[in-house]
């Protein structure tokens, strides 16, 4: 029977006697449609007063506001097209290859769009781009839609156009060259052959300009050392696929160690094949991801790290230069420099000590193997600053000698060590000008602010590593009023055209006769470079330098955080709520210590009532500069008589508040060196953390980390090493796998998908994680929700410390357990981590059980099992009971406690216009009271069956992906169809090392994981 209940929105509509009302229900637009503004004078449309069915003749209608050039602000209307490009349909993504370098981070990139709108970076897969995204870049697509950036260029301080910039600028060059003043470029390493060809003309242009690099984290003794023994300023791309054994001192290559980019060669060889893998020895201060993936981590300090460094460089050459090695480590250095001989070729040193004499060496031991992994073909070219060259501007300024400043990509009133400095040097020039993205701490003190547009707004070059030329180019018009650094060099060089125009026309010196379009459509050219031939250097006497270092007390080493990196992206959300992969605390920054020197120093950690984590604060003070009240972090692993702090906190300069977290390390940055004597002392006040690694924790529960051996892996049957749990049946022992407490069904038609994890290949780089919040439209929540269990992650990355010194003797040890008084004393002691533990990382996401118990107990049906495999999630059906989340061995469902979308409360980037334009429209936005989680990124799946099935084709292996399967540069995430016998992963779900998260439970998950093998 139909219904004659009357729905009404207003008391006015209700009444129904209105004229207003009645006016606005026959108009559908209550403004009239500004046709004319997109439609120009053509008259393709008669009136601007037009009606919604003859509007929609003319256009598509989009939503994809930003596309617009120069647009201010928020977006508050909907845009159409006018004539829709060929090439866009809407509904349909659009990828476009790019190549990203912003002075620390690099990558050769696809960019997902949706009707002009940038939404996700993806890894470009084809022949020659070999840097996949981090988690950084991943995260990047946000900073471009952040509100806090400087949208029109500003003339002490205020509003301005770029006419009365160049104009500002001109004349300052016209009076520097009258008065005979310095005219300095201060940028980043730029490595682009363009934008250094420009700067080249405007130094020529200019007599007595000068050119200046300065990099925030410096690789200039590296630079130093490789020049005088090559001749070329550039670093080493080494090879780890092709080595054997790997000798790492200080070197956090699976970090950001020469700008990172190693874990896709590392991962090929730490994968067991025919019996065989390579070998990691790791000797390091601070724990880090390449010693948490090593065989061997041997924890010392730095004056200890240079000492061994002379003793492997010793035993390599045969020299005999006299080495003052602390005797509770020269065995382990002895052997493993010993392996590293006897390897040979297949052997590679690498270094991340800032000492030129420590670099010198590195490379007479490469030299000495003949290393196959150590190449001068190709290298790289992300690093190229000077700290002579910053060290001597910074006295000129001072001096008054510099008359014009401009600035690109760099923020040394927030990144140099003597930032004040920088900063009345700064006053002391004419006119400096600052381009950059944010009107940051160094843009605030200059002349000129001039706003620069995101990376994915510009046209660029980029060489990478020699031999290789990516272009950058813009897959969405400014959306505020910008201007490229480069184009006002043009301006300034009076060349006439674009970046754009010039960057093509240099691009045919390099790519010869490849087409353009060709290059721009692969976004990478590739062509053949010679090796460079060595030059000499006194290696003796760097050794002998090298060897007479000693430690003066407890030792400083700074770092960049996995999360963070050099802190260009401060004002990320994505970023700050991201868990270091090794402690686990999102939105800190803190002091790493040793346990014991923690007790000594009366420093602590403790978990309290609510299950958060609080700490001691800390004070520290670096050659008399001192920060107070830093938080404490015990650190299992962290060496005896040092201390960790990361770079890239404590910025304010056009930041949310919320985001305004942490301690400015740079200040403490002296000389560009890593390493420096610290003093520290215990402060009062505790500090609260937001520290996810006690939450939905697995620890003690079987079958969760298993690993083995190499030796046991090849001498003994997988069942040994693999063993599969049983349970009991008709009082007798079967596999657990073989009873069924509900019927299954047949999955063998169709498709059927499985995600298989290599805990071998896994580093914990956490890209998989940033690329699925935004895939996925994960919410940010902050510190105070972190802190209550509530984040939202749909995929986290557990990481496990032995108790022991490995975890097989924590096996053994949990074996020999008797009694009740026994078991809780035992697995009591175990919660507490080694002082140098093995380390274990495991990515764990919704495990798509096959017999979910998530389904059994949701009263409404709202999550159910889809054929193909998935668990899905109906949100509209969810009544937020959160059975499923108890139900749920794996703790992986996420409940909404609040709206984060459009809500005050939760200041990120969902709450306001610009930062929603980010989000992906085919993955709704979830509302409160609602349980989410892992859907195996079903949207992605089914749009590659309904585009081959578009095409009339089957599906290619390796078409179908997830999130993190895509992002996942080590190739631990293999993504794919079972169903398929010749796929990828169906040969990997019958591999002997396989198995399954808690398989005693019987829940048949769809996530397979690979046994962990340690080359010991």
């Amino acid at each position: 029977m139909s219904s004659n209940k009357k729905y009404w929105k207003s008391v006015e509509e209700l009444e129904d006697n209105s004229s207003i009302v009645e006016a606005l229900r026959n108009n559908e637009f209550v403004e009239e449609i500004p046709t004319d503004e997109f439609l120009g004078n053509g008259g393709a449309l008669s009136s601007s007063s037009t009606s919604r069915r003859d509007f929609l003749k003319y256009v598509g209608f989009s939503t994809a506001a930003v596309t617009l050039a120069a647009c201010e602000g928020p977006v508050n209307k909907s845009i159409p097209y006018v004539l829709q490009p060929e090439q866009i349909i809407p509904g349909v993504a659009d990828y476009y290859a790019t190549t990203v370098f912003d002075g620390f981070d690099f990558a050769n990139i696809l960019v997902k769009t949706r009707e002009g709108r940038p939404i996700k970076i993806e890894n470009n897969t084809v022949e020659g781009a070999k840097f996949a995204a981090n988690a950084r870049i991943h995260a990047s697509i946000l900073s471009l839609y952040d509100s806090t950036r400087l949208r029109e260029p500003k003339i002490e301080g205020k509003a301005s156009t770029w006419s009365a910039v160049d104009l500002k600028i001109e004349a300052s060059l016209a009076d520097a060259k009258a008065k005979g003043g310095q005219v300095v470029l201060l940028t980043n390493t730029l490595a682009s052959p363009s934008t250094e060809k420009l700067i080249g003309e405007f130094v020529s242009n200019n007599p007595g300009a000068k050119h200046v690099i300065y990099d925030a984290v410096s690789s200039s003794e590296a630079l130093d050392a490789f020049e005088e023994v090559y001749g070329e300023r550039a670093l080493v791309d080494y090879d780890f696929s092709k080595a054997s054994l790997i000798v790492s001192v200080g070197a956090d290559f699976l970090g950001d160690w020469q700008g990172g980019g190693y874990d896709s060669g590392y991962a090929q060889g730490r994968i067991p094949r025919n019996g065989k893998m390579s070998r990691h020895f790791q000797l390091e201060s601070n724990m880090t991801l390449s010693g948490a993936a090593a065989d061997k981590r041997i924890a010392m300090s730095s004056a200890n790290q240079k000492q061994a460094l002379v003793q492997i460089y010793n035993i390599i050459t045969g020299s005999a230069v006299a080495v003052n090695l602390d005797s509770a480590f020269k065995a382990e250095v002895t052997k493993a420099a010993q392996q590293l001989k006897a390897a040979g070729s297949k052997g590679v040193l690498v270094s991340g000590i800032d000492d030129k004499n420590a670099q010198l060496l590195v490379l007479a031991v490469n030299q000495a193997l003949a290393s196959e992994s150590f190449t001068t073909v190709g290298t790289r070219q992300i690093r190229k600053g000077s700290n002579a060259a910053v060290s001597q501007l910074l006295v000129d300024m001072n001096a008054g000698k510099v008359h014009t400043l401009l600035m690109s990509g760099v923020n040394p009133v927030y990144t140099l060590a003597d930032s004040e400095g920088f900063a009345s040097g700064l006053k002391k020039v004419t006119t400096s000008v600052a381009f950059s993205l944010k009107e940051d701490e160094t843009a605030l003190l200059s002349t000129v602010a001039a706003a620069v547009p995101h990376y994915l707004e510009s046209w660029g070059d980029v060489s990478i590593t020699k031999g290789t030329y990516g272009l950058t180019q813009p897959t969405i018009r400014p959306i505020f009023d910008t201007k490229q650094f480069q184009d006002v060099l043009l301006s300034l060089n009076g060349i006439s055209g674009t970046y754009y125009d010039y960057v093509k026309a240099n691009a045919s010196s390099v790519i010869g006769g490849t087409f353009w379009n060709k290059v721009l459509h692969d976004g990478i050219f590739v062509s053949a470079t010679n090796a460079l031939g060595a030059g000499s250097a006194n290696y003796n006497a760097a050794a002998s330098a090298l060897s007479a270092s000693k430690s003066n007390g407890i030792e400083l080493v700074l770092y960049t955080k996995t999360g963070m990196g050099d802190g260009q992206q401060a004002n990320n959300p994505w970023l700050q709520e991201f868990p270091d992969p090794l402690t686990r605390v999102s939105w800190d920054n803190y002091v790493t210590v040793a346990n014991a020197d923690a007790k000594r120093l009366g420093l602590t950690n403790q978990i309290v009532a609510n299950g958060g984590l609080n700490g001691s604060y800390a004070n520290l003070t670096v050659n008399g500069i001192k920060l107070e009240n830093v938080p404490v972090i015990v650190q299992p692993g962290q060496a005896v008589g040092t201390i960790g702090i990361a770079l890239g906190y404590g910025r304010k300069a056009a930041m949310k508040e919320e985001m305004m977290v942490g301690v400015n390390a740079y200040a403490l940055y002296k000389d560009f060196k890593n390493v420096q004597t610290v003093v520290i002392e215990a402060a009062s006040g505790e500090h609260e953390f937001a520290c996810v690694q006690g939450q939905k924790t697995l620890m003690g529960r079987g079958d969760i980390i298993k690993e083995t051996t190499l030796e046991i892996f090849n001498t003994k049957d997988a069942a040994h090493w693999n063993e599969q749990p049983v349970v009991s049946l008709d009082h007798k022992e079967v596999a657990a796998t073989s009873v069924d407490l509900w019927d299954s069904f047949d999955r063998s038609i169709g498709h059927h998908f499985n995600l298989s994890i290599d805990l071998n290949a896994c580093t914990g780089c956490g890209a998989c994680v940033i690329a699925c919040h935004a895939e996925n439209n994960v919410p940010v929540v902050g510190k105070s929700e972190i802190r209550r269990s509530r984040d939202m992650h749909w995929l986290r990355i557990d990481r496990y410390y032995s108790s022991d010194t490995t975890f097989a003797e924590d096996i053994e040890r949990k074996e020999n357990i008797s009694g009740l008084s026994s078991s809780l004393s035992t697995f009591n002691e175990m919660e507490h981590a080694s002082d140098n533990p093995q380390v274990a990382f495991q990515p764990v996401m919704c495990q798509h059980c096959n017999h979910a118990p998530c389904e059994t107990v949701c009263p409404v049906a709202a999550t159910s099992h889809g054929r193909q495999g998935q668990n899905q999630m109906a949100y509209n059906r969810c009544v937020g009971t959160r059975y499923c989340a108890n139900n749920c061995p794996y703790k992986v469902r996420r409940f909404n406690w609040f709206l984060y979308s459009k809500n005050s409360e939760f200041d990120y980037h969902m709450n306001d216009d610009l930062g929603r334009m980010v989000l992906n429209p085919d993955v709704n936005v979830r509302s409160r009271g609602v349980m989410e989680k892992c859907s195996m990124c079903i949207q992605m799946t089914q749009l590659t069956i309904l585009t081959a099935k578009r095409e009339g084709r089957e599906i290619k292996d390796g078409e179908f992906q997830t999130a993190c399967s895509s992002a996942c540069s080590s190739g631990a995430m293999v993504f794919g169809d079972i169903n398929d016998k010749e796929s990828k992963v169906a040969e990997l779900v019958a591999d002997d090392r396989m198995y399954h998260l808690l398989e005693h439970v019987g829940t048949k998950p769809n996530v397979i994981y690979h046994v962990k093998v340690r080359n010991t």
